[in-house]
C-alpha cells in the first residue's frame, strides 16, 4: 500500500483495489487534481485501513470482474458496514449489457471497460468526486422510480400472511427439531450465509444446521472417499490446510465466502461440498458423508432445514415462490444475457425449478435449471405462484440427493 499515513486524515484518497502493475502506473501517473492515488491488494485491507486509521477516501476503483470479489459484492459489504458514501468505479474487460446495468443498479458509479483511456477515466473520476454530493441528493430523489422490481401488493401481503401462519402453526415443531439438533450436536443451531436474490441485492440467508461445525475442516481428512475423485491431491492441496478457494488465496484474505453462526464460522464453497477446478467444474460428494448429523439428513430430506426462511419472507428479502437465491461464487458465473434473466424475477423459498426436477434433481443438468429459472422470470404472477405452491407440498416429501 501507498500513502503517508500523516497526511491521510487530511489529504483525499482515491483507493485503488487490485490493479495489476501495468494499469497502476497509469492511474499513478497523475491527472487527478491534488488527489493521492493509493493501491490497497484486495477490499480487506482498505477497509482495515478506513476503518482504523479513518483515511479520508474519495473514491474506490477496483480491477475486478463486475460480479467478482471486488466488485458489486464488495460495495454491497461498504454499504453494510455503513462506510462514508463516495463513488465507487470498476474497471473489467468487455461484459455483458445486463451485468452492467446490474452493476449501475447497485450502486456502481461507472464502469470502464479495458483497454481504457486514461485521460477519458481521469476526466469522467474527477467529474463524479467534485459534484458528487449533488448527485446523491439526486439519486435519492429518483431512486423509488428506478427500482428493477418491485413485489407487487397482493404477493407481499399473501407471502406475509402464509410466512406468519406458518411460523405459528409450526412453531412447537420447530421448538422440537431446535432441540433435537441441540442435543445431537455441539453449535449452533441456526447459521446463515450471504445470498444473491432479486436485482443482485445481497442478503442474510437463514437455515438450521444439518453438519457439525467443524464440516470443513473434516474435508481433507475425506478426500479419499469422493465419488467424484479423479486424481489425487497435489503436494499443494495437501498444505492448504484452510481449503481456501483460488479467489481468496488470490485475493490473500480468509475465506471470501463464509457461513456464519454465532461465534462459528465455515467456508460455504466445501459446506455445499462444489469446487471449481482449473479444467471445470468439480463436485465431492461422499456416499453417508459423515459430515451430516442424523438430524441433519432427516431435515435435508424433508426440506425442513429450509423452514428458517419463513423469516427471510417475513423481512421482505424473499416471497414464498421465486428462483432460489445463490451463492456469490455461482452468481458471479452467470454474466450472460440468457443466464441474467434469473434475477430479475422475486426470490423465494420454492420455484418452478424444484417442484419440476425434485427428485430426480441429480439428473438436472445446470443449463436445465438454469432455462427453468428463467421461465419463471418469464412467466411470474400472483395465480401462477398459487399454483407452484400447491405442486410444492407434495414434492417436499420427496427425497432429495443433490
Amino acid at each position: 500500500m501507498m500513502y503517508d499515513k500523516k497526511k491521510s486524515n487530511q489529504e483525499q484518497i482515491i483507493a485503488l483495489i487490485g490493479f495489476d502493475d501495468t494499469l497502476l502506473q497509469h492511474f499513478k501517473s497523475g491527472g487527478f487534481e491534488d488527489r493521492q492515488v493509493c493501491a490497497f491488494k484486495n477490499g480487506l485491507e482498505l477497509s482495515n485501513q478506513w476503518e482504523n486509521n479513518h483515511i479520508n477516501i474519495v473514491a474506490v476503483i477496483a480491477q475486478s470482474e463486475i460480479l467478482g470479489t471486488s466488485g458489486i459484492a464488495l460495495l454491497e459489504t461498504f454499504k453494510k458496514r455503513k462506510y462514508p458514501n463516495v463513488p465507487f468505479f470498476i474497471v473489467c474487460n468487455p461484459t455483458d449489457t445486463n451485468i452492467k446495468l446490474l452493476a449501475i443498479k447497485s450502486g456502481v458509479s461507472d464502469i470502464f471497460i479495458l483497454p481504457v483511456s486514461i485521460q477519458k477515466v481521469q476526466t469522467r473520476i474527477n467529474f463524479l468526486i467534485n459534484n458528487w454530493e449533488n448527485i446523491v441528493k439526486k439519486a435519492s430523489t429518483d431512486s423509488k422510480q428506478n427500482l428493477s422490481y418491485k413485489t407487487p401488493l397482493a404477493k407481499r401481503i399473501f407471502d406475509l400472511f402464509f410466512a406468519g401462519t406458518a411460523l405459528i402453526c409450526l412453531s412447537p415443531f420447530l421448538l422440537l427439531i431446535y432441540i433435537l439438533i441441540r442435543i445431537e450436536s455441539n453449535g449452533p443451531v441456526f447459521y446463515y450465509a450471504l445470498r444473491v436474490g432479486t436485482g443482485y441485492k445481497i442478503f442474510k440467508f437463514y437455515k438450521f444446521r444439518s453438519m457439525y461445525v467443524n464440516a470443513d475442516q473434516r474435508l481433507k481428512d475425506l478426500k479419499h472417499l469422493n465419488q467424484y475423485a479423479s486424481t489425487t491431491p497435489t503436494a499443494e492441496e495437501t498444505k492448504n490446510e484452510n481449503f481456501l478457494c483460488d479467489e481468496c488465496l488470490a485475493a490473500g484474505t480468509k475465506c471470501q465466502f463464509p457461513i456464519y453462526a454465532d461465534k462459528v464460522q465455515w467456508c460455504e464453497k466445501d459446506y455445499i461440498g462444489n469446487k471449481k477446478g482449473n479444467s471445470g467444474a468439480a463436485f465431492f460428494k461422499i456416499k453417508d458423508d459423515p459430515r451430516i448429523t442424523k438430524v441433519g439428513k432427516f431435515i435435508r430430506n424433508t426440506s425442513i432445514d429450509e423452514l428458517p426462511q419463513l423469516w427471510n419472507v417475513i423481512i421482505g428479502d424473499m416471497s414464498i415462490v421465486g428462483n432460489r437465491p445463490l451463492p456469490l461464487y455461482e452468481s458471479e458465473k452467470l454474466t450472460t444475457d440468457k443466464y441474467s434473466q434469473r434475477f430479475m424475477a422475486p426470490a423465494g423459498i420454492t420455484g418452478l425449478w424444484q417442484v419440476e426436477k425434485r427428485g430426480s434433481a441429480g439428473e438436472m443438468s445446470e443449463e436445465e435449471r438454469l432455462m427453468l429459472d428463467n421461465k419463471y422470470a418469464e412467466n411470474h404472477s400472483f395465480l401462477y405462484d398459487i399454483k407452484l405452491i400447491f405442486r410444492t407440498i407434495p414434492a417436499l416429501f420427496q427425497k432429495e440427493n443433490v
